[in-house]
């Protein structure tokens, strides 16, 4: 188990230094390191439990004063958007989570430390231990920053772009679009994805993203964009 400042380079990262660095060490430890009599007290699991309810009030705050026009119905798609283990898992990539995890040796060969879900669920234990060393406070300054970029991308009225634009095919009488990942690139721990959006006649729409999944809302919200049933802007 790491002791101390074994994570200091991750506190930097995080802009935020632990009053007790054990939080952190718990946050980053995967039950597969822990012996099963442990793995309440020393693993994740908890304190993913705890930040997964932190990330969702401090991001419904954010949304709810970002887009005071938008109703519960679209703050709601926004919020499903921007809190899903996709999103907290390339959170994870960019604050390079993955070479600090604790994980056990059949978990760190079979590549734990870049699972989507591994991934997710430790950067919400993260948010989490941020908020039982330093309150609401500090969680709230450092969601909002590490977030802020994709409550950008994401806008309320885009939250649910995929959903939106297989509606919009589905009432053109058109086959459900097609998602194709076109290119991936940049290292493991922090790879991007090129993905084309395929409908019928229409030309394709390429995005990229750190995930395929944010890549795929991202080329659909462009088509939806192209052919005006979005508004550039909100």
């Amino acid at each position: 188990m790491h002791k101390g400042r074994a994570h200091e380079r991750l506190e930097a990262r995080l802009g935020y230094r632990f009053a007790d660095p054990d939080l952190l060490d718990r946050a980053l430890t995967h039950s597969s390191a822990v012996s099963p009599g442990k793995r309440i007290e020393r693993s994740y699991q908890r304190l993913e439990f705890l930040g997964d309810r932190v990330l969702g009030l401090v991001v419904a705050d954010m949304l709810y004063r970002k887009f005071p026009k938008a109703n519960e119905g679209e703050l709601s798609r926004s919020l499903n958007t921007l809190v899903r283990k996709e999103t907290c898992a390339a959170i994870a990539r960019e604050l390079d989570l993955g070479s600090e995890l604790n994980l056990g040796e059949s978990e760190a060969r079979t590549g734990g430390a870049k699972k989507e879900a591994i991934l997710g669920d430790v950067a919400e234990a993260v948010i989490g231990a941020i908020y039982c060393d330093g309150g609401l406070g500090h969680a709230f300054e450092i969601v909002e920053r590490l977030f802020g970029e994709h409550i950008g991308q994401a806008g309320t009225e885009r939250a649910d772009a995929k959903t939106t634009l297989q509606e919009w095919a589905q009432g053109r009488g058109l086959e459900p679009p097609l998602y194709v990942e076109v290119e991936r690139t940049g290292p493991d721990h922090a790879p991007m994805f090129t993905i084309s959006v395929q409908l019928g006649k229409f030309d394709a729409v390429t995005a990229i993203g750190p995930s395929k999944k944010l890549a795929e809302h991202k080329a659909a919200e462009r088509f939806l964009i192209r052919e005006k049933v979005w508004r550039e802007t909100i």
